[in-house]
C-alpha cells in the first residue's frame, strides 16, 4: 500500500502559533504535515533540566491544541527519542520535509541533531532550518551583529494559517499514565506556559506594569510585578523577539514611557546577544569560556554547597533568594548575579557545580543565556568586570525593610527590618528580647562577608594578571565583542 505523503513540523523550544517561520513554509508547501513535539528521555533526565520545565511545555502545547481544536487538530505529542520518533515516522509515511528553527542548545541537543540530519540524508528528506530570534548559525566574528538584529526585530511578523495541517492516526509513543499526572500537576506559585498566557503578561507589562519597570528592576520584592516577567514565555517560544520588539515600540504607551520600555527592550537584544554567543561557542556550558581560568582552585566542600543550594548559608538575602527561587522558579537577574557571586567569590565553589543546579530551579532555563551569564557573574571570562556582590548591601540598598526577606524567610518576621540584613550581630540582650536565637530558629553565617570577598578579590585580580589570560583575552574579543 502507498504511503501517506507527510511533513513535519518539530516544536522545540517555539511553542506558538503565529510568527512561526517553520508553521509558514510547511503550510506554503500545500502538503500535509504534523506538528511534533518530542518528550526527549534522555533529555529529561539531563542535568539541567527539571519537572517544572516539561510541566511549562506541557502548558504550551495544551494552549497551542486548545487554539487548534476549532479545526479538530492538534500537535502530536510523543515521548521517544528523536531518532525512535522520525524513524517510526519513514518507516509510516512518505516523509519528505521537516521543519524547524535552529536550537542555540546545549551539546546534547547539538549531538542529537547532527545524528538526526545523517538520518535524514539517508532518507533523503529535507530537513529545513530557521533562524531564530535573530541568531545566526556559522558566524565567526560579531561584525554588523546589533544592525542585523535590528533588522530582524523589525520584519514583518508572520500571520500563520493551518489549513494543512493534520493529525496521524495514531503512533506507539504516548506519555504514561504517571508521566501525564507529573506534567498535569499545577503549583500555582510558578508561572503557567503558554502562547495565551504569554501575551496576558506582555500586554499588562505595556498596560501599566511596566511604567516603573527603570525605578524597580533592581528590587527583589517590586521587580516581581514591575519587570516584564515575559522571560520564560521567550525560552520556551511562546513569544518571539520579534514580536515583543513590535508590540512594545508600537504601543500608545511607549511615547509616555520610554526610558522604561526602553530598558526593557535593551534586555531583550542582549538575550539575543547572549545567545550569539553561546551558538558560536557551546562549551560555555562545561568550560571557562577563558581556557586560563582552569587552573584556579576551588572549595570540594560538599557540605558547603549543599546550604547554598537548600538557601541556609545564614545569609538572609542569599537564602531568601534561594527559598524563592525553590517555589517559584524567578528571581530578578541582579539576585541571580548575587547567588552566582556568593556561590563562586564567597563560599570559593566552582560555578560548575551550581550552573544545573540553578539551571532546574529557573523556569526561564535557556543554555544561551544560562552558561554565558553564569561565567560572566563568576568571573571566569577574563573579559569581564569582576563583581563581587555583597548580599548585606544588596538588602539594604534594594530591600531596605526586609520585605522580601521576611516573605522567604518567615523565621525572620519577628525581627526589626534593621536587624533582619545582619542577625548574627544581634546581642544576646536582643535575641531574648525578639525570642530568637542565632543557630535555633536561623542559622549562623557560613562565612564573614567582608573577609570572604577580600580574598576572593585578591585571587581574581592577581589571576586576571595572568600573561595566560590576556592571551585568551584577546582571543575572545576578536570573537565576541559586537562591531
Amino acid at each position: 500500500m502507498e504511503k501517506q505523503k507527510l511533513n513535519v513540523v518539530w516544536l522545540k523550544r517555539d511553542l506558538r502559533s503565529q510568527d512561526h517561520l517553520p508553521f509558514f513554509l510547511a503550510e506554503k508547501e500545500e502538503s500535509p504535515f504534523i506538528a511534533l513535539y518530542l518528550y526527549e528521555p534522555d533529555l529529561m533526565i539531563s542535568a539541567d533540566n527539571s519537572q517544572r520545565h516539561w510541566r511549562f511545555c506541557y502548558q504550551s502545547v495544551i494552549d497551542l491544541n486548545q487554539s487548534f481544536s476549532k479545526t479538530n487538530k492538534k500537535v502530536e505529542v510523543m515521548f521517544a527519542t528523536a531518532r525512535d520518533a522520525f524513524s517510526y515516522l519513514l518507516e509510516s509515511y512518505d516523509l519528505k520535509k521537516v521543519f524547524s528553527y535552529q536550537e542555540s542548545g546545549t551539546e546534547r541537543t547539538w549531538l542529537r541533531d547532527l545524528k538526526l540530519n545523517q538520518l535524514f540524508l539517508s532518507k533523503n528528506v529535507k530537513w529545513v532550518e530557521c533562524q531564530r530570534d535573530g541568531v545566526q548559525r556559522g558566524r565567526k566574528d560579531r561584525k554588523d551583529w546589533d544592525k542585523h538584529w535590528y533588522i530582524h526585530a523589525n520584519l514583518k511578523i508572520i500571520n500563520n494559517t493551518f489549513n494543512h495541517l493534520r493529525s496521524i492516526d495514531d503512533h506507539p509513543f504516548h506519555l504514561s499514565k504517571d508521566l501525564y499526572t507529573k506534567l498535569e500537576d499545577t503549583d500555582l506559585k510558578i508561572q503557567p506556559g503558554g502562547e495565551t498566557k504569554a501575551w496576558k503578561y506582555l500586554k499588562s507589562f505595556v498596560q501599566e506594569r511596566g511604567f516603573s519597570y527603570h525605578y524597580n528592576i533592581s528590587k527583589p520584592e517590586k521587580s516581581r510585578k514591575a519587570s516584564g516577567r515575559i522571560s520564560p514565555y521567550m525560552a520556551w517560544g511562546n513569544l518571539s523577539s520579534r514580536q515583543v520588539y513590535q508590540y512594545v515600540v508600537s504601543s500608545e504607551n511607549y511615547t509616555f514611557h520610554k526610558k522604561a520600555f526602553n530598558g526593557m527592550l535593551g534586555r531583550l537584544k542582549w538575550r539575543c546577544h547572549f545567545t550569539q554567543k553561546f551558538e558560536m561557542q557551546t562549551d560555555y556550558e562545561y568550560q571557562c569560556l577563558n581556557l586560563a581560568y582552569e587552573a584556579l582552585e576551588w572549595s570540594t566542600n560538599n557540605d558547603v554547597l549543599k546550604k547554598w543550594k537548600e538557601g541556609n548559608t545564614g545569609i538572609p538575602m542569599v537564602d531568601a533568594a534561594m527559598r524563592c527561587l525553590h517555589q517559584t522558579g524567578w528571581v530578578n537577574f541582579r539576585l541571580r548575579a548575587m547567588l552566582v557571586s556568593f556561590l563562586c567569590h564567597h563560599l570559593n565553589h566552582d560555578w560548575r557545580k551550581g550552573v544545573y543546579h540553578l539551571a532546574k530551579l529557573f523556569i526561564d532555563y535557556d543554555p544561551g543565556i544560562h552558561y554565558p551569564q553564569f561565567q560572566m557573574q563568576a568571573s571566569v571570562t577574563g573579559i569581564n568586570t569582576i563583581r563581587i556582590y555583597n548580599p548585606v548591601k544588596l538588602g539594604l540598598d534594594h530591600d531596605k525593610d526586609a520585605v522580601f526577606i521576611k516573605k522567604w524567610l518567615p523565621e525572620l518576621k519577628g525581627l526589626d527590618s534593621k536587624l533582619v540584613h545582619e542577625p548574627w550581630k544581634l546581642t544576646g540582650m536582643e535575641q531574648l528580647l525578639y525570642g530568637f536565637e542565632l543557630g535555633k530558629q536561623y542559622p549562623i553565617p557560613m562565612v564573614d562577608i567582608e573577609e570572604s570577598a577580600r580574598q576572593a578579590r585578591d585571587r581574581l585580580f592577581s589571576f586576571k594578571k595572568n600573561t595566560t589570560v590576556k592571551e585568551y583575552k584577546d582571543i575572545i574579543l576578536n570573537r565576541h565583542t559586537r562591531k
